[in-house]
């Protein structure tokens, strides 16, 4: 019998979320080339579109004027997996467009509200430890959808249609089950309806701005360069998301203990060092293999990130917290609507500059980070300067 707490139900939406995502993820290049005639413009189009939710996540505040915060995640939930569940049903480009920005919008409101429901639920002392062990259930979620699609389009052999409908339709009893299964669990302190930018988290802005953009970097152009430098197969890099996820799937839940035994400062400290290593080897490495050991290394530290959300829950004010994670997750995302077309500009000049420029964010972010103090609280959130 599963406990009916909040801690489990977040646990469970999560793995719902992932479940879903990864088998829209992995199977839509193929779909969209096969079923739409996509050509990298109507791909770049999609994808910017895809992102465009995510810089709008701070209107999601305003939705909470209407609906309780649990309410909101599950009914985002639901938008995702009915957004995935239609998907090959329009396979033309506008109809894959529409279907997007469904999932997108569904997939960006649950991210921003599960957030802020994990710092409002979670105790301190346990919150690096419990997003570690969420981001175990992330990656063994996503882990069964790839062995999903294995199973039903190998011994079943059934078409994209029916592979998201499947995961999409069970993706939606799950969300129903949830939400009948589950009481309402109470808020604590009652959240801002409002857009809030205060002065006092000015340096949580900044990381999570940074954050954002090394983000993409790894996830557009680390990639990329595996394909187009060393030769990697579609069964190649396959497996490398594999390895990523089970990695996290071993390793995320101890990160997340580290994380709460050493502290926020010096969690990030050792990302950012290590981030600025791997991005400057990105630009030098020769080897196929070492290559995808960086991968492998630069997706795990990913992981620290952690300890963004964990200090801003040590210095926030109870009740801002879902106003301030709604417009965090739009900082987030301005990265992701500039960095990608900038960047690739670069690309065709020097792929070694963009990778140096992937340096430069960590190294910003590590002098960042070297303001957060020893022990954040609501009257101690930068070390300078001390009255900020």
């Amino acid at each position: 019998m599963l406990k009916k707490n909040p801690q489990t139900l977040l646990l469970l939406m999560t793995f719902v979320m992932s479940l879903v995502f990864s088998v829209w993820q992995v199977l839509l290049n193929n779909f969209v080339i096969e079923r739409a005639s996509f050509t990298g413009a109507e791909i770049g189009i999609l994808q910017s579109l895809r992102e465009v939710p995510g810089f709008l996540a701070f209107t999601a505040i305003f939705i909470l004027l209407l609906l309780r915060e649990q309410t909101f995640a599950l009914v985002s939930l639901a938008l995702l997996t009915i957004g995935v569940g239609i998907t090959g049903f329009f396979p033309q480009v506008l109809g894959l467009y529409l279907t997007t920005i469904l999932m997108s919008v569904g997939f960006h409101y649950y991210e921003t509200i599960n957030q802020s429901l994990t710092l409002q639920w979670v105790d301190k002392a346990d919150t690096a430890g419990f997003m570690g062990k969420a981001l175990a259930w992330r990656s063994a979620a996503a882990l069964t959808g790839y062995g999903s699609i294995w199973a039903v389009m190998t011994y079943l052999q059934l078409d994209y249609q029916w592979m998201y409908a499947i995961i999409g339709g069970l993706g939606l009893l799950m969300v129903i089950a949830l939400s009948l299964y589950f009481p309402r669990f109470p808020q604590g302190e009652v959240q801002h309806k409002k857009v809030i930018l205060r002065r006092r988290y000015w340096l949580y802005y900044l990381l999570t701005f940074f954050s954002g953009a090394r983000r993409q970097i790894f996830m557009v152009f680390a990639g990329f360069m595996m394909v187009e430098k060393f030769g990697y197969s579609v069964s190649q890099i396959t497996a490398l998301f594999l390895i990523n996820y089970v990695v996290n799937l071993l390793f995320a839940p101890a990160i997340g203990r580290f994380i709460g035994r050493i502290g926020e400062r010096n969690a990030l400290i050792i990302e950012y060092v290590g981030l600025i290593v791997i991005f400057t080897s990105y630009a030098f490495v020769q080897q196929a293999e070492t290559a995808a050991v960086l991968y492998v290394l630069d997706h795990l530290l990913f992981a620290m990130a952690i300890a963004i959300k964990t200090y801003f829950q040590k210095i926030a004010e109870p009740k801002d917290i879902a106003a301030t994670m709604s417009v965090s997750f739009t900082i987030n995302h301005i990265a992701a609507v500039v960095i990608p077309a900038l960047l690739g500009m670069l690309w065709l000049y020097s792929n070694k500059w963009v990778f140096f420029i992937g340096a430069g964010f960590a190294l910003c972010s590590l002098v960042l980070a070297l303001n957060i103090p020893r022990h954040p609280a609501q009257d101690r959130h930068v070390n300078w300067p001390a009255s900020a």
